[in-house]
């Protein structure tokens, strides 16, 4: 009886933190790849409702180039 509770229960929160993983990792598999790809970027702009210039597409891929998506988060130093 008490397992019919408990298994779903552990199930939704596996679930989820595997989803939240995973998601995480796609996400910055892609912005990496923009990073390179103004295509890409520029396509993901257009998506958001942005139309970008070529000196504002540049400012977005210096911005990403400096945020280093493939290691870790470390704290900033101010």
């Amino acid at each position: 009886m008490v397992w019919d509770i408990v298994i779903p229960i552990v199930t939704l929160i596996v679930g989820v933190i595997i989803g939240f993983a995973v998601g995480v990792f796609y996400l910055r598999n892609q912005l990496t790849k923009m990073q390179s790809d103004p295509d890409a970027l520029q396509q993901m702009a257009k998506k958001m409702g942005y139309n970008m210039n070529k000196q504002q597409m540049q400012r977005a891929q210096q911005m990403m180039k400096n945020q280093n998506f493939n290691q870790k988060s470390k704290p900033r130093k101010k």
